[in-house]
């Protein structure tokens, strides 16, 4: 089934993601590219190409989503899709300043890369900067991940006994401690945008009341 769907099921499954659906994109690209890798029954360059293809059309469509609905169907429907009050106003606080740098780098942040393209779209980001960004990113992201993991699934069938177990070992180390940062740079990154939040509400509040009745 691999075989005969495989490019198909790497380009929807990145291409879902994208546009805002909870999927697990990076685990299916990295999939893939081991099973090509120590089998050789599916070409690396299709399943790069399928993941890059996925990125770049899911986020756009996630971003028209978002321009043409903006934050009301964010905050309606946010909470189903795991969008919720703080990650929208992390969206907002990371997009004022860093627009097209949290385009690119948002796609290799687990939290980020479900929501960036509707975010994009709902706080107006012009387009043709979140396609230069999206695109930069999709290739870097999706082309990245395919060719490294393909080049250690060649690497696989020719590891075996205790070396095998010693790097399967480190291997697991390293995706716990990715998720551990992950979850602890979220945390962070939510606390400032909650505190500039505040700063703002204060700072407009002071605007109203300094202005002549």
């Amino acid at each position: 089934m691999l075989v005969q769907y495989g490019y198909g099921v790497v380009g929807i499954t990145v291409m879902f993601e994208s546009m805002g659906l909870p999927l697990p994109a990076e685990s299916v690209i990295i999939a893939a590219s081991l099973y090509a890798g120590s089998t050789h029954h599916l070409e690396i360059r299709w399943i790069a190409l399928a993941a890059v293809l996925g990125a770049i059309m899911g986020d756009n469509i996630g971003y028209l989503i978002g321009h043409h609905f903006g934050y009301g169907i964010l905050k309606k429907h946010g909470q189903k899709v795991g969008l919720t009050e703080e990650r929208l106003m992390l969206g907002r606080y990371l997009f004022r300043r860093h627009g097209g740098i949290v385009v690119f780098l948002g796609r290799f942040v687990a939290v980020l890369r479900v929501f960036v393209a509707l975010l994009a779209g709902a706080n107006r980001m012009p387009w043709h900067s979140f396609l230069f960004f999206n695109a930069l990113g999709g290739i870097c992201w999706a082309g990245g991940y395919a060719f490294v993991t393909y080049e250690l699934g060649k690497q696989i069938e020719k590891i075996t006994g205790p070396v095998g177990i010693a790097m399967a070992v480190v291997g697991v180390c390293c995706l716990i401690g990715a998720l551990v940062f992950l979850k602890k740079n979220e945390k962070r990154l939510t606390d400032e945008a909650l505190r500039q939040a505040e700063e703002d509400e204060k700072r407009d509040e002071s605007r109203v009341d300094k202005k002549p009745s």
